[in-house]
């Protein structure tokens, strides 16, 4: 009691917000433990509650750091110009709301789980929206939640409101200097308590996300973070549906269909109109697929495709596989690349659907796809695997592995980004090898990092291109020689009769450049190989979109599936070959050598692409049509949820 007292009156106008500090960690936690008994069949028997509570301890700190801080800035103000009595309502009020605030969400969260298996979130937010229909569920199915949650909340002020009050403490019996020292310092905890993360981001869902159970990953939250950070994502998934011109939703789908490949698909299915059987061409025992997503190269780096000479392996590969010459990305960030090798979804102006949140759970991807014809799935990655939130999205949607920096057996060189692509490999060879033992195909993504800046590698392994060492140029070259090491190794081991691999970039790396879509910047080198890839150079117009569907015809998996690429397994007219590219706010949809370029708000412009330059040319407005439809397809498929 003595050591309450001294506290009290040492912490002085801060004491408040340590006893609303600490209460509220200690009823967010309490109110964990009563979801996870609830949920004991998942928390338990998966093994899980240590990462529900170390992970939720973490959010809940952030969480009322976040919270406290503007008050924490106010006291410390009125407390240096000796206005300290004048702030208190001001400040107890804050926190009384804060406090009711956070006990509405956790009590309304188990009615929600109810419903939806997961803590309020996104949903929540959008239900906002419809005051009128919502208020009637409400009352009309949940009278009772409604009565609780309203008693609660009386509870909450009135209860908040007199220890508020009488825990306020006017004054300090610091002097003025060590009181100073000490608002620095409690600064200072509570900005790193916010940030919550001393690496290169802070705090976020992806970084406690550990399970391919949703409900799990959402108990190591507390539901006003959930809503919070799902509003701040919000702006980000509103782009209108007509972004780039209205188009009625009819005649954008038949738009789309009319672009793939098959004219004589069987669209049946209202809730993903552009789902149809896909056929694979391969009609043997199912292969295993390896997708090698390399960071950052563009082909300018690679002197197969008339860039600078520091691919050795993967000219090599173009030599002994089937590469792709006129191949385009459709984006210029990691995310955009996984998005459209890994679920085949056309680019938007909306970040790239890794991040979203309606794609977190239940989103089509090659894994959630092969997952359902019983191959083991695996994403292996050098780095920390929250980073873009690729774990949550991976965990929610078909990977059952997630193997990062973590889990590797032994890291040799350590960089800003994680282990080298060397330790990558020796590690993905391992796996690979551990995977093939158990006699059932396997899908496993591997996603190189050493090629992105700060661009550093261990010394002695490749001959410098350049001085100085860490530049892009000899992380690129290093990138490849370290991919060679995995191609030796993989042509000795025992899954290399069974495996297609594919070499393929997520992007060129720092895309620029004075064009509406600098288009050259887009290409990107992208070579299939394995045991019974046929050599091939193939000149066709193609997009990373269309390698999803062309690798599940190879590895012989059929079925229904959303993808609207091409199978380039089978001939494309060339009417039909096109590639699509979205540079921040613009889209260019490429066909042949025609490039149409769609703003907001300004008119569809054509051109003609020739000697990595665009021309202007008179409108194509068949072009045009395809264009604009393509280019609204992504956010209309994702806010009606026809991926899912």
């Amino acid at each position: 009691m003595d050591l309450i007292s001294s506290t009290k009156k040492v912490l002085g106008p801060l004491w408040v917000l340590a006893v609303f500090f600490f209460a509220l960690l200690c009823l967010l936690t309490f109110a964990r433990l009563g979801l996870s008994l609830w949920q004991s069949g998942r928390v338990f028997t998966e093994g899980a509650w240590h990462f529900v509570f170390v992970g939720g301890l973490r959010v809940d700190i952030a969480t009322l750091c976040y919270i406290i801080t503007p008050a924490l800035l106010l006291t410390l103000a009125a407390h240096a110009l000796k206005l300290t009595a004048y702030i208190r309502g001001v400040v107890k009020w804050y926190l009384v709301i804060m406090a009711a605030m956070l006990v509405f969400f956790e009590v309304i969260t188990p009615t929600f789980i109810n419903e939806y298996d997961l803590r309020p979130n996104r949903l929540f937010i959008e239900y906002l929206i419809y005051p009128k229909e919502v208020s009637k569920m409400i009352f009309s199915g949940y009278k009772l939640e409604v009565l609780f949650a309203v008693l609660a909340l009386v509870f909450t002020i009135k209860f908040a409101n007199k220890i508020l009050t009488q825990q306020w403490q006017n004054r300090s019996s610091l002097g003025a200097i060590k009181l100073s020292l000490l608002a620095v310092i409690i600064c200072s905890l509570t900005l790193l308590g916010a940030r919550n993360s001393l690496g290169h981001r802070p705090l976020n869902p992806a970084m406690v996300a550990f399970s391919t159970d949703h409900l799990l990953n959402d108990l190591t939250l507390n539901s006003s973070y959930s809503v919070a950070f799902a509003l701040k994502q919000l702006s980000n998934e509103q782009s209108s549906q007509a972004y780039y011109g209205k188009v009625p939703q009819e005649e954008l789908l038949a738009t789309v269909r009319s672009t793939m490949q098959n004219p004589q698909a069987i669209f049946n299915n209202p809730n993903a109109p552009t789902r149809t059987f896909h056929q694979a061409s391969y009609q043997g025992k199912k292969k295993n697929l390896v997708i090698i997503l390399q960071e950052s190269l563009g082909a300018r780096y690679v002197g197969t495709l008339d860039g600078l000479p520091l691919t050795p392996n993967i000219d090599t590969l173009y030599q002994q596989g089937w590469g792709f010459d006129n191949l385009y990305a459709t984006g210029t960030r990691s995310v955009r690349g996984i998005e459209a090798v890994i679920t085949g979804f056309t680019p938007t102006p909306s970040r790239a659907v890794v991040k979203l949140d309606k794609s977190q759970r239940d989103f089509f991807t090659l894994a959630s796809f092969l997952a359902k014809q019983d191959y083991h799935t695996q994403f292996i990655y050098g780095g920390e695997s929250h980073f873009d939130n690729m774990r949550s999205f991976f965990l929610g949607n078909g990977f059952s592995d997630i193997v990062d920096s973590e889990s590797f057996d032994n890291i040799n060189f350590n960089g800003s980004w994680g282990a080298s692509d060397e330790d990558l490999f020796t590690q993905a060879d391992k796996e690979l090898n551990k995977l093939h033992q158990q006699q059932k195909p396997f899908f496993s993504l591997i996603f190189s990092s050493s090629n992105h800046s700060p661009y550093e590698f261990p010394d002695g392994k490749i001959a410098l291109f350049e001085q100085p060492k860490q530049s892009r140029n000899n992380a690129a070259k290093y990138a490849d020689y370290a991919l060679g090491t995995f191609i030796e190794k993989a042509k000795k081991s025992s899954y290399w009769d069974d495996t297609v691999f594919i070499v393929i970039a997520d992007h060129d790396s720092r895309v620029s450049g004075s064009s509406l879509v600098p288009i050259d910047h887009f290409r990107i080198p992208a070579v299939i190989f394995g045991n019974g890839i046929k050599p091939k150079r193939d000149h066709q117009l193609a997009s990373q979109l269309d390698i999803p569907t062309t690798l599940l015809s190879l590895i012989g998996a059929s079925g229904e599936h959303p993808m609207i690429g091409h199978d380039l397994t089978r001939p494309v007219a060339k009417n039909k070959q096109r590639a699509m590219m979205q540079y921040d706010k613009n889209f260019a949809y490429m066909q042949n050598d025609k490039v149409v370029i769609l703003q907001p708000d300004k008119p569809a412009t054509t051109y003609i692409y020739k000697n990595k330059q665009l021309h202007p040319k008179h409108n194509d407005s068949a072009l045009i049509k395809q264009a604009r439809a393509l280019a609204n397809y992504g956010n209309m498929a994702y806010s009606n949820n026809w991926y899912q």
